[in-house]
């Protein structure tokens, strides 16, 4: 899918009608924090010639604990609205204003290439 099929999916779009996945990596801390790993190269040659040689073939994105919340609900099959209401739930005023941050946050990780929208996948 090009650029302006992706563009014009995502305007007539509610962000909150999204649902998003992951297209990295991450790990969990002892206190439910997530580091997101994001590989340092995608080109396979240069996977081969210079993983070897570091001493991480990731760099380490480490999330605050509103940022490890919405990661961690994120799963594939929910959409932004349903995991909006779930934040709410658990968090309470922590992630108010909710329908201002999570299409930010979300807009953020999809321009970064660390998620998807399933929606963009079928298209």
């Amino acid at each position: 899918m090009n650029f302006f099929e992706r563009r014009k999916i995502l305007k007539n779009t509610s962000a909150f009608d999204l649902t998003p996945i992951h297209l990295v990596k991450h790990e969990l801390n002892e206190n439910k924090l997530v580091t997101v790993l994001i590989p340092k190269f995608q080109n396979k040659l240069a996977v081969k010639l210079f993983e070897p040689k570091l001493k991480s073939p990731n760099i380490k994105l480490k999330l605050d604990e509103l940022g490890s919340a919405v990661w961690l609900a994120v799963d594939g099959k929910k959409k932004v609205g349903v995991i909006a209401r779930e934040l709410v739930d658990a968090l309470g005023d922590k992630i108010q204003p909710v329908e201002e941050r999570l299409p930010k946050f979300f807009t953020q990780l999809y321009e970064q290439k660390l998620i998807t929208f399933d929606e963009l996948k079928g298209a």
